[in-house]
């Protein structure tokens, strides 16, 4: 059974002085009215919201109730970084086993109710508590940094190449309504702004955003009966990795998105994946997460993911523009949102309603890529038109 994305909406992401409900509403209202349908034809909500920096515990019982989707569930799914593609992920293996013709998957978090500080405490329990954040005390762009360094020793990638991918987001982020971040900056900005962790700097991390976003999935079945005009999931792709870091095969890549990428491709029978997309959203939490992430998609070989980004293949004009609404860079990381989110930038690519952002369409494929923690989750999507 086919399962197409019939509607998709996107709240803006940052600072927000609204409740999480209302937040996910800004997202729902928006996916109702792009898909044409109201509460009553969904059939199934699943809430993705990781909930670790709000006042809410049980967060996904007040955004059904506010969204009017009460009664259709609620199923609340957490996967660190990636809540949001594990969200449309379950409400697609629900319309795939045939529970639902009509589901909404909604991404949503509040991340700016707690302070910076406690925030970075909370990223640093991502991954394996007892070993790493209770006798290290490690945080999360610690991790990351830990990424950058090894891939810098062994590939000779340069900080200048890390402010490349931050320079680039930002330039698309600023055409974009709904990104946290509106301004342009340089490589001069990245590389002296202050450092968080060697050689990660305030302009290598992305922010904490507050932000929602929603995608109303539905089957073949449902897309022939009511006339939908959907943007297909052609292939999903999904892995995890160890919590314990040292237990890891190594810091130049992730094993996850290599695995995730696998499954998905094979799914799509894609075998050169630079011929096969025209977009692609990849999880840049870090500048050194996007580097990676080319590598590990099979947009170019193993250690030239600095290259890729200075020569500008990730770019509008280049082999494969990434990141064209700003990524997590730029356009905002709001934990629960993110993957939703990724769904919301392809399908609006797709159908080619990107306004100043819209790429070129030859193939009528966009690929989505989302990781949990530091690879401790990670899912590859491939939708197409």
């Amino acid at each position: 059974m086919k399962v197409g994305v019939i509607g998709v909406g996107c709240s803006k992401f940052g600072t927000r002085d609204v409740t999480i409900q209302e937040l996910a509403f800004e997202a729902v209202s928006e996916a109702l009215k792009d898909a044409d349908v109201g509460q009553e034809d969904i059939d199934l909500s699943v809430v993705g919201c990781v909930g670790t920096r709000g006042y809410e515990l049980m967060p996904a019982v007040v955004v059904n109730e506010y969204c009017g989707f009460t009664g259709k569930g609620p199923i609340r799914v957490e996967a660190a970084c990636a809540t949001g593609s594990a969200a449309v992920y379950s409400a697609y293996s629900s319309i795939k086993a045939g529970i639902a013709d009509i589901a909404i998957a909604i991404g949503v978090e509040k991340m700016t109710e707690v302070d910076t500080a406690t925030s970075a405490a909370i990223g640093g329990r991502a991954g394996n508590y007892l070993w790493e954040f209770h006798f290290y005390g490690t945080t999360f762009p610690a991790y990351y940094a830990m990424h950058a360094t090894a891939h810098m020793a062994k590939y000779g990638t340069t900080e200048r190449q890390l402010a490349l991918a931050a320079v680039k987001a930002h330039r698309n982020a600023a055409k974009n309504p709904k990104a946290h971040f509106q301004k342009e900056i340089t490589v001069e900005d990245v590389l002296n702004s202050r450092m968080i962790t060697y050689p990660l700097k305030l302009y290598d991390c992305s922010p904490i955003s507050d932000g929602a976003s929603a995608a109303i999935l539905a089957s073949e079945k449902a897309v022939k009966e009511h006339g939908f005009d959907p943007i297909w999931i052609e292939s999903v792709g999904y892995s995890s990795d160890t919590s314990n870091m040292t237990m890891r095969e190594n810091y130049v890549g992730l094993k996850a998105t290599r695995m995730a990428a696998e499954m998905a491709y094979k799914g799509a029978k894609i075998t050169d994946p630079l011929k096969s997309f025209d977009i692609a959203t990849v999880h840049d939490c870090f500048t050194i997460a996007e580097i990676m992430a080319y590598e590990d998609l099979g947009f170019c070989k193993k250690g030239e993911g600095g290259k890729f980004v200075e020569n500008g293949e990730s770019d509008f004009g280049g082999k494969i523009p990434v990141n064209t609404f700003g990524g997590l860079k730029a356009k905002g990381h709001p934990l629960g949102a993110t993957g939703v989110a990724m769904v919301y930038e392809a399908v609006k690519q797709l159908r080619e309603e990107a306004g100043s952002l819209q790429v070129d369409l030859k193939h009528y494929r966009a690929l989505t890529h989302n990781v949990g923690g530091t690879g401790h989750f990670a899912w590859v999507f491939i939708l197409g038109r």
